[in-house]
């Protein structure tokens, strides 16, 4: 098969988006079919909207048998006004019922603004069994890869990684609301296929009138080989950490929770509960800002890494007692997966779509988003007591190695891929 995958970001950026579209394109390419990425030049998430913020360079390259395209990120002037000003006027656009979808798509095609990307679809010549896109906030990428679809006769699947929230309905938060916006529903919806991250997010869009023959639960996987040799005790020694340890790999946001985090450790060191405190990912402006004003005392017991490479990672999920992403803006979280590959309890938040990811009680700890004095109890309940941590942990062992591998995953998405490449063949 000729695949096309569009997304805003890929490898070496690294996100959750980025590693499942990575692991499913690398699959793929392994299998003998001819896999091309169509993405910017985002290194940073940032960029986006901040200009200074780092690019990779090389506009052609193959990375694990896939062929990989960079766009340049553009920006309307004063982007870091702009862009999130334009989002909100997408926002309040799409509450309304008289603006045509065809205006939000227009006016979404500035965030964020890739006009070089849009003319290759545009101009090639290059034709593809499949076409696919990832992740439905960046849903200017997502319809110029259904329009390119379409336009060609070629089947589009989409992976829309919707963001539900946290509000009493999925999609009804102040924040999942900018993931499910009516021209944003309207581009799953007129998609061939659905391949939902998690089961949330698929009944989200059959409640809207999506066949349910059309859609594939899968999610990300892992590859249990690749996270094997984690050092837990050269990262201890290394920082002088004496445990019990929190753990948290996120970019770090206040929409990650990395924040509450934070100020539930800082709770439990005024009680005397002696917990350390691990911050591995890119710290996003907003969070430096916060951690600035904390106390120097204080700022100076959080040991934060900023990003990490694999091995240093692979040596925090060993050190760990205790995976802390108790996030409102994730629908699945590939490093709980991870950290049950090392045996770890997981504390998140109660999301629609983590929710079906973690078992409450038996694999890990679900707490009100926000809620810093539950988060603190539920860190403190794991700090004193190990044998929950075990039995929480080895709990999420046993599920990944029966249901959260590649071993699982990539069969079901191929099989989705080589359907609608039959199919689109006999249409033809």
């Amino acid at each position: 098969m000729r695949i096309l995958h569009v997304t805003q970001r890929y490898l070496p950026a690294i996100g959750g988006a980025e590693l499942y579209l990575a692991g499913v394109s690398t699959r793929l390419a392994a299998d003998g079919h001819a896999v091309t990425v169509v993405t910017t030049d985002a290194q940073d998430f940032e960029l986006f909207w901040q200009p200074r913020a780092r690019r990779i360079s090389a506009p052609e390259s193959v990375i694990d048998g896939v062929r990989v395209l960079r766009f340049p990120v553009r920006h309307l002037p004063a982007p870091q006004l702009s862009y999130p000003a334009m989002r909100r006027l997408l926002w309040l656009l799409a509450k309304m019922p008289w603006p045509p979808a065809a205006w939000l798509q227009q006016l979404a095609r500035f965030t964020p603004w890739t006009p070089e990307l849009f003319t290759w679809l545009a101009q090639t010549t290059e034709t593809f069994d499949v076409v696919a896109g990832m992740t439905i906030v960046f849903e200017p990428l997502i319809l110029a890869a259904q329009h390119f679809a379409r336009q060609r006769g070629m089947p589009f699947v989409i992976y829309p990684l919707t963001h539900l929230g946290v509000g009493p309905a999925p999609g009804n938060d102040a924040v999942s609301r900018f993931y499910t916006m009516r021209h944003q529903v309207d581009l799953v919806l007129n998609s061939a296929f659905l391949i939902a991250i998690n089961e949330d997010e698929a009944d989200f869009y059959r409640a809207r009138g999506l066949a349910p023959d059309r859609t594939l639960v899968a999610g990300p996987g892992i590859e249990l080989a690749e996270l094997a040799g984690g050092d837990g005790a050269r990262l201890r020694q290394r920082f002088g950490l004496e445990g019990p340890v929190v753990g948290v790999l996120s970019a770090m946001a206040y929409d990650k929770g990395t924040v509450h985090v934070v100020e539930a450790v800082r709770a439990l060191w005024r009680q005397g509960c002696a917990v350390d405190l691990v911050l591995a990912g890119a710290v996003l402006t907003q969070f430096q800002q916060y951690l600035d004003t904390l106390p120097a005392d204080e700022r100076s017991r959080i040991v934060l890494l900023g990003p990490v490479d694999h091995q240093t990672k692979l040596d925090l999920l060993a050190a760990i007692d205790m995976l802390a992403l108790p996030s409102r803006t994730d629908s699945f979280g590939i490093v709980f997966l991870e950290a049950w590959a090392y045996g770890k309890p997981v504390i998140a938040a109660e999301a629609w779509g983590v929710r079906t990811v973690i078992n409450a009680g038996q694999d890990g700890l679900l707490v009100p988003f926000g809620d810093v004095e539950a988060l603190a109890r539920a860190i403190r309940m794991l700090a004193a007591d190990a044998a929950l941590r075990r039995r929480l942990g080895e709990t999420g062992r046993a599920k990944v190695q029966r249901q959260h591998t590649w071993q699982h995953k990539y069969p079901r998405i191929q099989q989705v891929y080589a359907r609608l490449s039959q199919e689109g063949s006999r249409a033809a």
